[in-house]
């Protein structure tokens, strides 16, 4: 292995998913954030939820919203569906790994909230069902994919596809569109 050939190949890949994704998610954006606004000023909460990676992703995003992301400020309402170990353990056991999230969204959400599921496959049971039981609750059903999408087209509404079948690079692109969702947030809701 040539390491210049690599680090170069890498940062080069970085660089046209980049350019391809802002090309490609700036309306999906805009109405994730324009939805995200009326929850927080509806008094609803924003719910994030994935596994391995996406779950880290959730669990980062809802704390920059729920503390702070760029300055002290009033926090926003959200949570991430993948911290809470007894719960986790006690779905997946009594009722099943695909349940992990649509449980926790069938006892904790309320129509206008928003619910975020991220899949760089798209097809994660858990996070298909979570989608689908966050719609029939009249939550909005959310979501960042990557490629074409698996299950997801169609489902969520808002939906940010990463035109990439690279999950390192799809999961680069979720949590910049996610700091960037914090971002407006805060610019959008007046708090910074």
């Amino acid at each position: 292995m040539d390491l210049q050939d690599f680090f170069d190949a890498e940062f080069d890949e970085h660089a046209a998913v980049t350019r391809a994704t802002r090309a490609a998610v700036a309306e999906p954006f805009a109405a994730l954030l324009a939805g995200c606004v009326a929850a927080v000023r509806g008094g609803g909460k924003i719910m994030l939820f994935g596994n391995g990676g996406s779950a880290a992703d959730a669990q980062h995003l809802a704390t920059e919203l729920s503390v702070r992301y760029k300055r002290d400020r009033a926090p926003i309402a959200a949570v991430a569906l993948t911290t809470d170990s007894s719960a986790l353990t006690a779905i997946g056991n009594d009722l099943g790994f695909e349940q992990l999230f649509a449980r926790q969204i069938a006892a904790i959400g309320q129509k206008g909230d928003v619910a975020i599921g991220i899949s760089t496959s798209g097809r994660s049971p858990n996070v298909i069902r979570g989608l689908r039981q966050a719609a029939e609750m009249g939550i909005v059903p959310a979501a960042l994919g990557g490629g074409a999408g698996g299950e997801l087209p169609g489902l969520a509404d808002p939906l940010l596809l990463v035109p990439s079948t690279t999950t390192a690079r799809i999961q680069e692109m979720h949590i910049t569109l996610g700091q960037m969702l914090c971002g407006a947030l805060e610019l959008e809701l007046e708090l910074v």
